[in-house]
């Protein structure tokens, strides 16, 4: 008995700990890493929008399902060379405050219309997409044709607008996983890993994601390898966002709306006569990449283009792809 109540006792020491060390890192991040942009209020909460550039049309940025503002940092001051561009958090990512109800659609389409109609009003729209950012985009555009003047989708994931067993069965899987990764950033687990990983000693960070099984440490360990890509001085602020319980909190949400998002982008109907784009990854299956290509087709004015040489991540790997796709929109408009 004894034995049981003495690893009790530690446990509970242990979690103090790991809680205190979280707290004094998440005021110490709020100090270093403060927003880089400004704020949008809807609904008494915040949104934290990055505007760069002036003029006309004004290129509005989706980011993949979990990421932030910081994805688009290869791709935003390029286009903000020649006109207006604007990235933002969506609510409870980056530096954005939690929905305050529950998450759906709806309510992400509704934060993106309050943040245009502050940001930019009056002024011709283009909505830049990645992943399940574009199906935010899809379902903006159907809802709001008249605000929309240009699309580029970023390998849209297509291919689970009529979702398999297996594939639902990954989606709740990865949201369980999504919301342990919430309980142990606020016992400071994340931030002590992050802190062995940037002092250059990955090898127990390592050993601790395996414990989650082969194919969970094989996509984390792929997505640090993406974030890799990003200019070096974003790293830091993508560590601390990390670090924080409310990403993981989250991306369980939005992982919940991915399965809704995609089943409505199945049913919706986007303006033909809208400019489409359509940017596909290279490493696509031949049947998804069909798939972009039917989604192009869809607009008198749609275009297909293959990024040969990226993967999934295409604002990462082929950012100079998505420029040129944006700047000869803005030369139509």
């Amino acid at each position: 008995m004894a034995p049981l109540v003495a690893a009790g006792v530690t446990a509970i020491a242990l979690a103090i700990v790991g809680i205190l060390y979280q707290q004094l890192g998440a005021r110490l991040d709020a100090r270093r890493f403060p927003p880089q942009g400004r704020w949008v209020h809807t609904n008494g909460r915040r949104l934290h929008v990055v505007v760069q550039g002036q003029g006309a049309p004004a290129v509005w940025f989706e980011s993949a399902i979990a990421a932030s503002s910081l994805s688009w940092s290869r791709v935003q001051p390029a286009i903000a060379r020649f006109t207006t561009a604007c990235s933002y958090d969506r609510a409870g990512l980056g530096w954005s405050d939690p929905p305050a109800d529950r998450l759906t659609l709806n309510g992400v389409v509704h934060d993106l219309k309050v943040a245009i109609a502050e940001v930019s009003p009056r002024m011709p729209c283009v909505l830049v997409g990645h992943s399940f950012g574009a199906f935010v985009c899809m379902a903006f555009a159907a809802e709001h044709p008249l605000a929309v003047r240009g699309l580029v989708l970023v390998d849209p994931p297509m291919d689970w607008t009529e979702m398999n067993r297996h594939q639902v069965y990954l989606l709740r899987g990865a949201s369980q996983l999504s919301k342990l990764g919430g309980l142990l950033a606020r016992l400071g687990v994340v931030r002590a890993c992050v802190a062995l990983l940037t002092s250059g000693a990955p090898a127990a960070p390592r050993q601790f994601i395996k414990v989650f099984g082969p194919a969970t440490a094989h996509t984390i360990e792929r997505l640090v390898g993406e974030i890799r890509k990003l200019p070096p001085e974003v790293y830091p602020f993508v560590q601390a966002a990390w670090c924080r319980p409310q990403c993981f909190e989250a991306m369980a949400d939005y992982l919940r709306v991915f399965q809704e998002s995609a089943l409505a982008a199945a049913q919706l109907r986007l303006p033909n006569n809208v400019p489409l784009v359509v940017i596909s990854a290279g490493d696509q299956p031949e049947d998804v990449t069909a798939a972009h290509e039917r989604l192009a087709r869809s607009s008198t004015r749609g275009r297909h283009i293959v990024a040969a040489t990226s993967g999934h991540w295409v604002p990462f790997d082929q950012p100079e792809l998505i420029v040129d796709a944006i700047q000869q929109l803005a030369r139509r408009l």
